[in-house]
């Protein structure tokens, strides 16, 4: 318990700190996000309002330690404040719409490039000299592609010429959202060439790095002894070799699922993805301070929170981390 106490106070600490650069980051940035949106409305604003909006997106004149307190404050009572590219919409609001669908899209295709690289990559590693190092020229070739490539690839062959399947919007223009089938199947349509995007995109890193460990594995004692035993092969490659292999990729999946929440940017934006990447984009665009705050705090935490689900898996998983913590 000791160790988890530990980790608990360190991510709690790094949680500050990201809060801190959160606070800071956007203010940094040129421009003044007000100026914008007054220049939107024609300049047709009373000064009076335009204060009332600098302090209500707490951009005040208030010196930078007031502002600071009150962005801590506000963070205690749950409010982020409002959006200004989508003013007056509450950025938990904007939050709250864009973010399921890059759960469902980033978040499931992560965990099938996860699941089919892993096991790829144990297999390859046992079954080293034959035919199936005929794969690791195009996964290392996948694993140097940048995304968005695979993607333009994707809409120009699947979506352009063949077109077999949509290349932008999460769901037909004909349907209406809603708990029915014909919803459902056109959410799954339009995420199909995106989710293969990921999915291509970042199985090649994960082939790479659980076959280089594996063979490492396989060297040791402890599998030499199991072969020796006469246990089955199916048996040695995976409960022996496999489980302790996997507990490096662990790290690299748990941030990757942190990272889900702030989506593949460029993978929505190719295919006009509604998700959370689309709206950070926006707003960088237009300097919207609450909004890119509110995205940041959300990606901290989530990547926050996928390290220490991390860790939990390594005292499972770990007999030795168990003994450190007694």
């Amino acid at each position: 318990m000791r160790f988890l106490a530990r980790r608990l106070g360190f991510y709690l600490l790094t949680a500050w700190a990201a809060i801190t650069l959160n606070f800071l980051i956007p203010r940094l940035m040129p421009g003044d996000p007000v100026e914008l949106l007054v220049a939107r409305m024609k300049g047709n604003v009373d000064p009076a309002a335009i204060d009332a909006m600098r302090r209500a997106f707490g951009i005040s004149d208030a010196s930078p330690w007031r502002q600071y307190l009150d962005y801590l404050g506000n963070l205690a009572h749950g409010e982020l404040g409002r959006s200004i590219t989508f003013f007056p919409t509450e950025v938990s609001t904007v939050i709250a719409d864009s973010l399921p669908w890059t759960v469902g899209l980033v978040g499931v295709a992560t965990l099938i490039s996860y699941l089919i690289g892993t096991s790829l990559g144990v297999i390859m590693a046992w079954k080293r000299g034959t035919w199936l190092d005929g794969v690791l020229p195009g996964a290392t070739f996948m694993h140097a592609v940048p995304y968005f490539w695979v993607a333009l690839a994707l809409v120009f062959v699947f979506g352009v010429t063949l077109q077999w399947f949509p290349v932008s919007r999460a769901y037909g223009l004909d349907v209406m959202p809603g708990l029915t089938g014909e919803f459902a199947r056109s959410v799954l349509y339009h995420a199909t060439l995106p989710a293969i995007t990921i999915v291509l995109a970042s199985m090649a890193d994960r082939i790479l790095g659980m076959r280089n460990v594996m063979v490492t594995t396989l060297g040791e004692d402890y599998v030499v002894m199991a072969e020796a035993k006469g246990l089955t092969s199916r048996r040695v490659m995976w409960a022996y070799a496999a489980r302790n292999a996997i507990l490096p990729n662990i790290t690299s999946f748990a941030l990757s699922l942190g990272f889900v929440v702030g989506g593949s940017v460029l993978t929505e934006i190719v295919f006009s993805y509604p998700g959370i990447g689309s709206m950070l984009l926006k707003g960088v665009e237009n300097e919207d301070f609450p909004l890119m705050q509110g995205i940041f705090l959300v990606i901290s935490l989530a990547v926050l929170v996928a390290n220490f689900l991390a860790d939990l898996a390594y005292v499972v998983l770990d007999p030795r981390t168990r003994q450190e913590t007694e």
